[in-house]
């Protein structure tokens, strides 16, 4: 998963479906090309899961391919912690930011100390909220992934077939919803994008929630934590007692985990368990969705994000203006963020292979 190369498939099409010209942002550099050895902090948010020890890692080695020097810090998801590392990232030189937030709330004062040194900053997956120093955004369409979540649920209990046609199945169908931590700006997206595709069928009838708990606040994991998805899973199912469960959306593979770990702890075996969603084809999910108890996840190629990432530093830095091609979706609440956006792709068992071993995200054998 060492990979540092752009998939030139994935990319030509994301070029041609998506390019735009690109536009201003707040800060450039003297643009003199003289960037070599220039310091670039890069604050990732946890080493707890495997996604953002890959984002670090492919992110450290695209900026030292290109000459930079990297200070890559992880906060282990404690804020002050994070506060504590830009600010000496910013005390110790760094021409550039590139940062994923624990909270996307709390970088305010820190971004004031950026903007005041001219550094500029790029936020990193996860929008950085409630700041004008804030130059450009990189992510993944956040609302099409939760599409493509609530796509593959309707996919595994048959609602939808293959094709994404409506089979005509009556249900009813029982699914409990998880959503993601309320701090970060991309839970809700992935949450419209779902809710999207699956409230048609819970108007109609077709889905029933039998918990009742359809708000986005009422299935919140705060901090994306695996621990607090099993014990809401366990309280689930007190609350509904012997009603079978059908489909869980889960917008993230750890929080996956931590489901499935408590309906089999409840009394669902391997080949009862409920479809269940996730995100991110970390290697532990890959793994259940091949052994047939986890159905699906949404895989994020995070090698073009941190390329993507590592195209704006290097293009502010030289001053230019990178590249976006969206000037309209991301209004962080001071403004409007420039930003671009990357395509995902459902993964299940049929075609596992095809996206994740094929185009060298894992080695050969990395699930045998």
């Amino acid at each position: 998963m060492k990979t540092h190369k752009l998939l030139t498939g994935i990319a030509a099409g994301s070029a041609l479906v998506l390019a735009l010209a690109g536009c201003s942002g707040d800060r450039t550099g003297g643009g003199d090309g003289d960037t070599e050895g220039a310091i670039v902090g890069v604050s990732m948010p946890t080493q707890t899961s495997e996604r953002w020890i890959a984002d670090g890692a492919n992110v450290e080695a695209e900026l030292e391919e290109r000459g930079y020097t990297v200070d890559l810090q992880f906060a282990n998801d404690d804020i002050p912690t994070q506060l504590s590392q830009i600010e000496n990232m910013i005390s110790g030189g760094a021409e550039a930011l590139i940062i994923a937030a624990i909270d996307g709330t709390a970088l305010t004062e820190v971004l004031e100390q950026a903007a005041s040194q001219d550094i500029p900053v790029i936020s990193y997956d996860r929008l950085i909220l409630g700041s004008e120093n804030v130059d450009y955004y990189t992510t993944f369409d956040n609302f099409e992934v939760g599409v493509q979540q609530g796509t593959s649920l309707l996919t595994g209990m048959g609602i939808l077939d293959e094709n994404g046609e409506d089979t005509g199945a009556t249900g009813p169908f029982n699914v409990e919803l998880f959503a993601g931590s309320p701090d970060d700006n991309n839970a809700t997206f992935f949450w419209d994008g779902a809710m999207s595709v699956l409230q048609p069928y819970m108007d109609s009838g077709v889905i029933t929630v039998p918990s009742g708990q359809t708000a986005f606040d009422q299935a919140a994991i705060l901090r994306w934590d695996p621990a607090t998805a099993q014990d809401r899973m366990d309280d689930l199912l007190t609350i509904i007692g012997d009603t079978p469960i059908h489909g869980v959306l889960s917008p993230y593979d750890g929080l996956s985990i931590g489901i499935i770990s408590a309906l089999t702890a409840g009394g669902y075996s391997s080949s009862e368990l409920p479809i269940v969603t996730g995100q991110d084809a970390e290697e532990g999910s890959v793994k259940s969705i091949i052994a047939g108890e986890q159905y699906s996840t949404i895989f994020k190629d995070t090698r073009l994000l941190g390329e993507q990432a590592v195209e704006m530093v290097d293009a502010v830095l030289n001053g230019e203006e990178p590249e976006v091609n969206d000037t309209e979706t991301y209004d962080n609440g001071e403004k409007i963020v420039p930003s671009y956006l990357l395509e995902s792709q459902i993964v299940t068992a049929e075609n596992y292979e095809e996206v994740l071993i094929e185009s060298g995200y894992y080695e050969e054998g990395t699930f045998e």
